[in-house]
Formats: C-alpha cells, structure tokens, sequence
C-alpha cells in the first residue's frame, strides 16, 4: 500500500502591527448639570483622566460612554473583553455623544444630552445623564469627529435635528465670523428652542413639528448654485436617506462637499443601529 507523509503547513507569520490593543478607557466624574430646555441637559464631566482621550479638534467630535446597568455591581473602567468572553450579558451600553465644548485648562467637557421619555422608556443614556449626580463616575472612549466648517467654502448649509443640535452649535462656534450660510434645525416642540451663537451671515430657521417638515424645508431650497458649498447634515436615519437624495441626486451637490450620516434611527437602540450600519438597512450612500 502506498502511503504518503503528511506535510505540515508552514506556521503564519505574526502580523507586524501585533494584536489589536484595547481603546483605552477614561475614567471621569460628573461635575455638574444644566438643564438647557425642556428636553436638553447638559452635563459636565471631567477629571484626571481626561488625558487619556484622544482630544479631537473637529467641530462634530464625539465620545462613546460606557454606562452599566446599576443592578451589574460593575464600576469603571471595564474588562471588556472577560465581560464579552464570559458574562456579554453584563457588558455596558455604548452610547455616542457630540463634544459640545472641551475644557483643556479645566479637564473637563460638556455632553448635551436630548431627554425622551420617563423611566424605562427614557433611554440608557438619558436615564442616566438624568440621574447623574456629582462624583458619579463614567468611562469614555474617543473621540472621534469628520466635520469642520472650512473657510474657503462660499457657504454653509447644516440641516439637523435634536441629537445634532449639540454639533451644529459647536460647528457655527467654530465658523470664521464673515461666514455665510443657512441652518435648518429640526425640534418636536417650540419650547426646546435654543439661541444659538453663530456668524451674522449665517441665517437660522427652526422647523418646528413632525420631522417630515424638515425634508419638506430642505427640499424647498434653490440649491442651483452648490459650488463651493459645503454640507452637514445629519438626522433620524430613514429622513436622512432622503434628504441625502434631495442634495446629492436632485441638487447634484458633489459628495465630497457634504458631511452626511444618521445619528439614530426611529424604533433602534444604538447597538442595533451600530450593527445595521453594515447592512444595506443601514447605508445612506446608494
């Protein structure tokens, strides 16, 4: 019988960037909260650690919080990796918020967070930024930001709603004080209305009821003149879809000249948003 001798596959080189290292946690207090409006508080969180994030300077920088349920007995900071081996169940929320200021001097930053709901139906995030009291501590990750206003753009155009409210008030901070442009803000309810600094050639308009009314505003716009116009829009995720089309294919605003994506999406918990954003549910460039 003839019989052959097995050959051992050679082994795999290592890969030369060597595992994949942890994100590394930051560790912070709750300082203080200010409720804005009705539906918006802002908190304010700092500490030693502040360090340990990675400073973004774009105007939509954003940091993931890391909330555990209370009932977990877990604190800050999280093995995440034994929490995901061994008990997932236990694994904190991650929940993405806009910067809306950084504090260097100070340590510390303020997250502006939309309240929704009471009790459980509030949200993990709201629940918590809404019972957060001094010397709470939570653990971030980031941060991460894309969109600058730049000063060669011939004008601005920012089309949101409650949950990128916090980045478009940063973003016109940010703007060169001779900039021009238009904003459209999206809010359920008037008595959420917020006055907002920004340069005096850049008109504000509040559209104010159900979100069909923003695209209806966006779509009502003579956007013939794109050149040199640059785009930040960001909302519920199916809205976005569609303004996404009124700018790109009926405006025939060059992609690249647009900052688009959703921030959530209607009847979805963040970690089902996260998820679908790698299936066709998910995209919002066709």
């Amino acid at each position: 019988m003839e019989t052959t001798t097995a050959q051992s596959t050679p082994p795999v080189p290592p890969s030369p960037r060597g595992p994949k290292k942890p994100r590394k946690q930051a560790v912070l207090e709750v300082l203080g909260k200010t409720r804005l409006s009705p539906r918006l508080l802002r908190v304010r969180i700092g500490g030693e650690q502040y360090s340990h994030l990675r400073r973004s300077t774009q105007a939509d920088a954003y940091v993931k919080l890391l909330i555990a349920d209370p009932a977990s007995g877990l604190q800050p900071p999280y093995d995440l990796d034994a929490l995901r081996e061994d008990t997932p169940e236990l694994l904190p929320a991650r929940r993405t918020y806009t910067v809306r200021h950084w504090d260097d001097e100070a340590q510390s930053l303020d997250l502006d967070v939309v309240l929704h709901g009471h009790g459980d139906d509030s949200g993990t995030a709201a629940r918590w930024a809404d019972e957060a009291q001094p010397g709470d501590r939570i653990a971030l990750m980031g941060a991460g930001g894309g969109y600058t206003p730049e000063g060669s753009a011939s004008s601005h155009l920012l089309i949101g709603d409650h949950a990128a409210l916090p980045a478009i008030a940063a973003s016109l901070e940010s703007m060169d004080p001779e900039a021009t442009g238009l904003v459209l803000l999206h809010l359920d309810e008037e008595e959420d209305l917020l006055e907002l600094t920004r340069p005096a050639g850049v008109e504000l308009r509040w559209v104010i009821g159900p979100r069909e009314r923003l695209l209806e505003a966006v779509t009502a716009l003579d956007l013939s003149a794109g050149t040199g116009l640059q785009v930040f829009c960001h909302a519920e995720r199916a809205l976005t879809k569609q303004l996404r089309r009124v700018l790109v294919a009926d405006a025939g605003i060059p992609r690249d000249q647009i900052s688009i994506s959703a921030y959530w999406a209607l009847g979805r918990i963040e970690d089902q948003f996260q998820a679908e954003k790698r299936e066709a549910i998910g995209k919002i460039d066709e």
